[in-house]
């Protein structure tokens, strides 16, 4: 017996919340260790505890998702870890906006005040986006929910620090590094967000000492000129090569610096002289190292110019650029001003400017680490998906500079070190020491700096199963079987987590990373607010429901293709959404009193349409896994969809009507029976894309005794060799919907009401076919809407008909009688003079030569295109016209 009755119209919200809460409430996705099923793992990329669901973790999450559910029903112990991550310069900005909003600022509260205010923060606002991937359906075990500065976490960061800095992998160094003035601390390579931006290329004169030459520089920065302490030219450029080895004198602040020679310089770029200030950029810092030259740091933290400055002490960098220029144009020291394209570098949080700077910080020697991260890449331990991305990840690994760890903030993991005042040592320790470990003495302060966030996310495939500890988790589940992630975290992230995976693991921590693209709006464009573009998951969950908001998601993850979101895709898959519900309403009304069990499957007298369905079913079954297993998302939902909408609703459920309605008790008993196990099979299919809908709908089906509780922990369907057998009887049975087909674009070309039945005549050119079809008259009857139809070979056909091909039998379908020749031909004439008269509108328009010469290029060609289109509807409109004058 059904277990209830389904309600008319199905509402998603009070569906998604009832069902969710049992799941979770029954343990359903908690995995169990040990266990005698094999594993299957995924670790979550850690969403910022300042973060809330945007279409990138919808996608992200919806994905892993459905991976997760496929193989919790195939079998597989699954483990999805979830957590959050400190995400410390976010962080810390939102909680210092709140202090400056009381008035406040971090340095009132002091260090141990403003870490407490900061937990106080994550117990009461952090966090929120776990609440919202539950809403998306996301059944990760969250009995394990980890964060990257829980106690355990803390824990395996300090193990790892101090076993880096013990093999001599972490180091200590001055240099150049990006910083942020804003945030003050320093940033990675890939912390700083490059924008094309309009700049200047300003030429600046620098006297030649003891004679009247100058030479020219040109500089996109000119207030860094303060702290220049040579210049170079080509050793080989002509031009120059005699002043190598003088001195020029530095404008404004009047100090005498080098000539150099470095093959570093490009003689045709600018004037082919270069200022070198090591302090403020990249290349020059490495030309200093080679020259030796002074490296003399002009700025503060805040990017406000310092002593070494001189007179422009105290000035911000900008307002110093602009007085700079005033006082080299007023000294006649400025020859030229060029417009000049360039690359500005944002700090990733807060878009200020970053500034190179001179700092002291703490490194990580990554080329040994990276060594074996890129081995594991090209042996095939790991497989990234598309393989494209495999040589992004080898281009970046193959050039990869040593990793600053050090941030100067103090949300975060602070770096396990104490400097001794006494001798100047310093001790790195898993333990806070209470003495320097050199000379005893107790005059030690620990490092102020807080590790890079991704120093900890790095750890996070092992870090979160209870690593050091060798944990009955980790024996399980790790290496993880996948990775899900987006492209722009690929050497943020992955290419870390490989790194330390495979030197504190000795194993790579997944054997797949499925790297997914952009969900960009219906143009193409990335979202952003600025663009007022976003589409926002939560409201598109409101108004269409999680189901079919994840099943778009899952339909234009085409590999490698970003997905261009609109609200009408969503709309669409709500309706996919309320077809299986009504599909189901219906198969739930023919099931009054039907009980799997008591049903005599070896007894049945299955039909084609019966045969075609399971042989289909079986089919869509192997399509999926194997779709699924190659993460081709889209080819799966695309099976799906055709299999549910196409063939079981739009055919099947025809095709079953007469044996439901007019057929014997034996066909009655035999459609009832495929009916509900084609439904049963859908919904687990559906499930891992669609959990609340076919979480609903099973329930309320007529089960077998011993059923799971929850279509969630029920098996997958997987392929039969019986199913597998009905292969011919599903040809014919194509044939048969083939004939059926193409009476309907008879009926369309002819444009005869869906409510009028017409008679067809089928000539069969084989006696096999004819046979097919006397055998299925009535679906043919009953699905084409037939009044007559004739079955036979060679048999005689009116002089008037439209004739369709379906196999090697001819469709025809007399049209005497079959519409209102007066009143068809009225129309037809009335359609093709409009048409006529758009032609010669557009074609006027496309002879103005103001027109083309004025218009955009592109809506010049759509003016061409929609004649073209016009052309062909004009062509097709006097063909049915002829048909129409032969009926006279």
């Amino acid at each position: 017996m059904a277990n209830k009755e389904l309600e008319k119209v199905y509402e998603p919200k009070s569906v998604e919340q009832k069902w969710y809460q049992e799941w979770e409430g029954k343990g359903y996705f908690h995995a169990t260790v040990p266990s005698d099923k094999p594993s299957y793992s995924i670790v979550i990329p850690p969403p910022n505890i300042t973060g809330v669901l945007h279409m990138g973790h919808a996608l992200n999450n919806t994905l892993q998702d459905i991976l997760c559910r496929w193989k919790r029903m195939s079998g597989y112990n699954v483990l999805w870890m979830p957590g959050t991550d400190h995400a410390g310069i976010a962080t810390q900005n939102v909680v210092e906006r709140q202090l400056a909003a009381e008035g406040k600022d971090r340095f009132e509260l002091g260090r141990e005040g403003f870490i407490e205010r900061v937990w106080q923060w994550k117990g009461e606002s952090g966090g929120q986006i776990i609440g919202q991937l539950k809403r998306l359906g996301a059944s990760c075990d969250w009995e394990r929910e980890r964060f990257t500065m829980d106690a355990g976490l803390s824990k395996a960061v300090r193990e790892v620090f101090v076993r880096l800095y013990q093999e001599k992998l972490i180091y200590r160094d001055n240099r150049l590094i990006n910083w942020c003035p804003r945030c003050h601390t320093a940033l990675s390579d890939i912390e700083v967000e490059h924008e094309d931006k309009a700049g200047n290329l300003w030429h600046l004169r620098y006297p030649v000492v003891g004679s009247d030459e100058y030479v020219v520089v040109a500089t996109t920065r000119p207030e860094t000129m303060l702290g220049d302490t040579a210049v170079a030219v080509h050793p080989e450029d002509e031009r120059y090569s005699h002043l190598i080895g003088k001195k020029v004198m530095l404008p404004l602040v009047n100090r005498e610096i080098p000539v150099i020679g470095d093959d570093y310089v490009d003689r045709e770029f600018g004037t082919g002289v270069v200022k070198i200030t090591p302090a403020h950029d990249f290349n020059d810092f490495e030309m200093g190292l080679r020259h030796n030259l002074d490296r003399i740091n002009v700025f503060d933290e805040s990017g406000v110019v310092n002593a070494a400055g001189k007179q422009y002490e105290g000035m911000d960098r900008f307002a110093a650029r602009k007085q700079v220029v005033a006082d080299l144009e007023a000294a006649g020291l400025l020859e030229k001003i060029q417009d000049h394209a360039l690359s500005v570098g944002g700090c990733y949080r807060c878009k200020t400017v970053v500034e190179p700077y001179m700092s002291l910080q703490w490194y990580v020697k990554v080329g040994p680490l990276a060594e074996r991260a890129l081995g594991a890449v090209k042996d095939g331990r790991t497989k990234i998906v598309p393989q494209q991305w495999e040589n992004t990840y080898y281009d970046w690994m193959e050039n990869i500079r040593d990793w600053c760890i050090s941030r100067q903030i103090w949300w975060g993991h602070r770096i396990p070190a104490w400097y001794c005042d006494h001798c100047g040592h310093i001790t790195v320790a898993k333990e806070d020491p209470t003495a320097c470990s050199q000379c005893g003495s107790d005059e030690i302060r620990q490092e102020t700096d807080v590790l890079d966030t991704w120093f900890s996310s790095a750890l996070w495939p092992f870090s979160t199963m209870g690593w050091p500890e060798k944990t009955p988790e980790l024996s399980a589940f790790y290496p993880t079987s996948c990775l899900v992630t987006g492209f722009d975290i690929l050497f943020f992230w992955v290419a870390r987590m490989m790194m330390m995976g495979l030197h504190f693991m000795d194993e790579v921590p997944f054997t797949d990373v499925y790297i997914h693209a952009l969900v960009r709006d219906a143009q193409g464009q990335k979202m952003s607010k600025s663009k007022g573009n976003v589409i926002d998951p939560l409201t598109v969950i409101d108004a269409y429901g999680t189901d079919a908001f994840r099943f778009t998601l899952a339909a234009f993850a085409a590999q490698g293709r970003d997905i261009k979101l609109a609200e009408e895709r969503i709309a669409g898959y709500r309706n996919f959404a309320n077809k299986i519900w009504n599909a189901s309403r219906f198969a739930m009304m023919n099931l009054e009193g039907f009980e799997p069990d008591q049903v005599d499957v070896a007894s049945l007298k299955l039909s084609n349409a019966d045969r075609w369905i399971l042989y289909r079913l079986n089919e869509a079954a192997g399509s999926l896994d194997s779709a699924l297993t190659g993460f081709r998302f889209n080819e799966a939902a695309s099976e799906l969809y055709r299999f549910t909408w196409s063939e079981f609703c739009d055919w099947y459920i025809e095709l079953a009507k007469d044996d439901l309605y007019k057929g014997d008790a034996e066909r009655q008993a035999a459609a009832k029976y495929v009916l509900w196990l084609v439904l049963e099979n859908l919904l687990r299919l559906l499930h891992p894309f669609m959990p609340f809908i076919t979480e609903e709908i099973w329930q309320a089906l007529p089960k077998k005794k011993g059923a799971a509780d929850s279509i969630m922990i029920s098996d997958f369907p997987t392929p039969r060799e019986e199913w597998a057998g009905y292969a011919s009887a599903a040809v014919e049975m194509e044939l048969v919907m083939e004939v059926i087909k193409g009476i309907r674009n008879i009926r369309g070309e002819m444009e005869v009401a869906p409510s009028k039945q017409i008679a067809a005549i089928l000539d069969c050119k084989s006696e096999s076919s004819l046979k097919l079809l006397k055998k299925n008259e009535v679906y043919v009857m009953s699905l084409a809407r037939l009044s007559d139809l004739a079955i036979g070979q060679g048999i005689e056909r009116p002089a008037e008909a439209s004739l369709q091909v379906a196999g090697d039998v001819e469709i025809i379908v007399p049209l005497k009688g079959l519409v209102n020749v007066e009143e068809e031909e009225k129309r037809l004439n009335k359609e093709i003079a409009k048409i006529e008269k758009d032609i010669e509108f557009l074609s006027k328009k496309l002879e103005n030569p103001s027109f083309i010469e004025r218009a955009p290029a592109d809506v010049v060609e759509k003016e061409r295109e929609k004649i073209a289109e016009f052309g062909n509807k004009k062509k097709l409109l006097q063909e049915s016209l002829e048909k129409i004058l032969r009926l006279k």
